[in-house]
């Protein structure tokens, strides 16, 4: 197996995961809070597939599927379009509101499709490249796309066990 067949791999199980926590369900189950200043499964959904589009378009050189697939106005959600969720209040958490799961995982298969675009290019001789120098040690692409996944199964099983408590 490559490295690459081994992301691809990874990114699939998240897609799964996202499926099976979104699929069937209404906006309100959707939009279902298990106290009071806990995250829905659609805030989960969305701001998962927000890191990894912001991420992956970020160290690919591609434009975030997020606005330039017309996903942003799709959504409607009162933020700036660069927004991922990150560091989101409680009031903010509430304010991501679906019409659909169809909508999250739509979304959430765009960018899918455009990551597995871009991983099934990468050789392992790519890995060691350094992609974000803010940090001490500068940020590898194994270790930004390894952040990335954790990131999304973290939140993915977030999700499904909200959809657990439904």
């Amino acid at each position: 197996m490559t490295s690459a067949q081994l992301l691809t791999d990874a990114f699939g199980r998240i897609r799964e995961v996202v499926h099976q926590a979104v699929d069937g369900l209404s906006p309100q189950q959707l939009a279902y809070r298990a106290g009071e200043d806990a995250n829905s499964i659609a805030w989960l959904v969305w701001h998962l597939t927000r890191i990894q589009d912001d991420h992956i378009a970020d160290v690919a050189g591609l434009p975030q599927v997020w606005t330039s697939k017309g996903w942003a106005e799709r959504f409607g959600l009162p933020f700036d379009a660069a927004d991922t969720g990150y560091g989101h209040s409680s009031d903010q958490v509430a304010a991501v509101q679906v019409e659909s799961g169809e909508l999250l995982t739509g979304y959430h298969d765009a960018v899918y499709q455009q990551t597995i675009s871009y991983v099934e290019t990468l050789t392992d001789d790519d890995l060691p490249l350094v992609v974000d120098r803010s940090w001490d040690p500068p940020v590898t692409l194994a270790v930004r796309l390894v952040s990335v996944i954790s990131d999304d199964l973290q939140h993915a099983g977030q999700a499904a066990f909200v959809r657990g408590l439904l």
